[in-house]
């Protein structure tokens, strides 16, 4: 049995006889949240606007809940809530009344209204104007209204973008609990790593159109080059000893960083510093943060 709820095979767009989407292969379980990564432009929103009907692919498929997109369009979209870019709304209406004239159109029971402003944490200001709304809140209520017909996967693109702090962690701390608490599958596009990083089981790179990495969040951090810091008398020849010894090791004037190998490794090394009679200060791991892993994947394409 197929474990993807998506796949994506070849998914190509082109666009003026340029591919923007090219040859992008994704995979999403059910139960996942899925990031969707990379800096503006790398095609995630053209990849996202492919998934739901809304841009034509030059070439590739689209398989959603095992069906084929192609084939079984309104089927699979019936499934399928989204958020692309900023929700839109009646501002002069409250919540619940914006909440209203998209439930007439999907033609679900009224008290679903009510269950979403629940899940979203919208109720208490249910009958206020969205006029009045903070951007936070405006955002939830987009969810809220992709999440009425119930769908299986729900798609979010840059949910937290523009968003303060304190709306960053309300949109964050939302999506985590729907795969779990409602059984929502869940795919987010952002640029911002740290948020993802916060928020996903499962990661997906793009950049320039092409597909470059996708596994795990502890599979993305794998593929870092963690290094030690080291603080030690007569670091200049302290330096070249390490090099001498055949350990890439860098001195910024004060501290000297080495590519972290095994504890066996590390551990030789600071015995053979003892033993030239260097006085060892600290031994510190520099762990990769995300955007470094991003950008050593990459090779610094993009700002992110």
């Amino acid at each position: 049995m197929n474990p993807w709820i998506l796949e994506t095979k070849g998914l190509t767009k082109q666009l003026g006889g340029k591919p923007v989407v090219n040859q992008v292969n994704l995979q999403i379980a059910k139960g996942d949240i899925y990031g969707f990564l990379g800096p503006n432009g790398a095609g995630k929103t053209t990849t996202i606007r492919m998934l739901l009907g809304l841009a034509k692919p030059t070439s590739g498929s689209i398989r959603i809940f095992g069906k084929d997109m192609k084939q079984e369009r309104m089927a699979v979209l019936q499934k399928v809530g989204s958020l692309v870019e900023y929700p839109s709304y009646y501002g002069h209406l409250s919540g619940y009344e914006n909440l209203e004239a998209v439930r007439r159109i999907l033609d679900v029971p009224r008290n679903r209204i009510d269950e979403v402003l629940t899940i979203v944490r919208l109720s208490k200001d249910a009958r206020r104007a969205v006029k009045g709304y903070s951007l936070g809140m405006k955002q939830r209520l987009g969810i809220a209204t992709a999440l009425l017909g119930q769908p299986e996967l729900l798609i979010l693109d840059e949910p937290t973008n523009g968003l303060d702090p304190a709306g960053i962690l309300e949109i964050r701390e939302l999506i985590k609990g729907l795969p779990q608490e409602h059984g929502v599958t869940v795919m987010i596009s952002s640029h911002l790593l740290s948020e993802i990083d916060q928020m996903a089981n499962r990661v997906g790179i793009i950049a320039k159109g092409r597909m470059i990495f996708q596994d795990s969040i502890a599979g993305l951090r794998r593929q870092a080059r963690n290094r030690i810091r080291l603080s030690v008398s007569r670091p200049e020849e302290a330096w070249k000893l390490l090099l001498a010894n055949g350990l890439e090791t860098e001195w910024d004037g004060a501290r000297l960083t080495v590519d972290m190998g095994s504890d066996e490794t590390v551990a030789a090394m600071v015995s053979s510093l003892v033993h030239h009679r260097f006085e060892v200060y600290r031994v510190e791991e520099d762990a990769a943060s995300l955007e470094s892993i991003f950008l050593d994947i990459t090779g610094g394409e993009g700002s992110l």
